[in-house]
């Protein structure tokens, strides 16, 4: 559910994706909610997998622990461009909370803060 990592930082990070006629989310050529939320969540995984490869570090294993304040405030029609933006608000041992907001072009369409929570777990270990 991201295309591409279109700039990671430590404290911030956007991703792109295009709405495909083939995504599973896909209902009457609009992404369903769930769709965006998936979206923002991987979003904020490449985040973590980008910031893991620039420091050498294995991938680690994460889950989103808490949402909150999720507004969808329309749904993105098949092939519109979602930008979603990742800012940090902090991160404490292996937690993390992000503000993500997801727009098409300069419309805001959705927006939710995520906590995310890393094990020690790596995932290679899984393969």
């Amino acid at each position: 559910m991201v295309d591409r990592v279109l700039s990671c930082e430590e404290a911030e990070a956007v991703t792109e994706l295009v709405v495909r006629e083939d995504n599973i989310f896909l209902d009457d050529m609009l992404l369903a909610p769930a769709g965006i939320m998936e979206n923002m969540t991987q979003s904020c995984a490449a985040r973590m997998g980008c910031i893991n490869r620039e420091q050498k570090d294995a991938i680690k294993i994460g889950f989103i622990g808490n949402i909150r304040n999720c507004t969808i405030i329309r749904q993105p029609r098949c092939h519109e461009i979602l930008h979603t933006y990742i800012e940090i608000v902090e991160e404490v041992f292996n937690l993390t909370l992000a503000n993500v907001t997801t727009k098409v072009g300069d419309e805001v369409i959705a927006s939710a803060s995520m906590k995310i929570a890393l094990t020690d777990i790596k995932a290679a270990d899984h393969e």
